[in-house]
């Protein structure tokens, strides 16, 4: 059965994705390997160490600075990350200076918050309404 196990978002410098990804958000470097002249830099929520890799991929490809400034400039997550608790987390990111450009949001069925990732990506936070 085909299954996910890595997928990743474009970032504008590797070394401070990953102190990004790692010191705001929570995750674990999983991978850290040379490249050519990058690194193949992974990371894992601490949650499942195990499970799928978010590969913190250099936006150096002449589309990938176009595509992300498009998305971002039009108010569009580039990807989506699952918490327990949206509001909880905005909270906790906020005290630890990550900027929203969307706070928590009830949409429904689903409550989301969008946050800038300092790499040129807007990521998109989400979790079913338990309401």
């Amino acid at each position: 059965m085909i299954r996910i196990n890595i997928t990743s978002v474009f970032v504008d410098d590797q070394a401070k994705a990953l102190a990004f990804y790692t010191d705001k958000l929570g995750f674990i470097k999983k991978t850290d390997e040379p490249a050519g002249e990058a690194r193949w830099l992974t990371v894992v929520s601490p949650v499942d160490p195990d499970g799928v890799e978010l590969l913190l991929e250099p936006d150096g490809h002449p589309a990938a600075g176009p595509f992300k400034k498009a998305l971002a400039a039009d108010g569009i997550p580039f990807t989506q990350f699952a918490v327990d608790d949206v509001h909880a987390e905005v909270e906790r990111l906020k005290s630890l200076g990550v900027e929203f450009t969307q706070d928590a949001t009830d949409l429904g069925p689903v409550v989301t918050a969008v946050f800038d990732d300092t790499c040129g990506n807007l990521i998109q936070l989400a979790a079913l309404n338990q309401a």
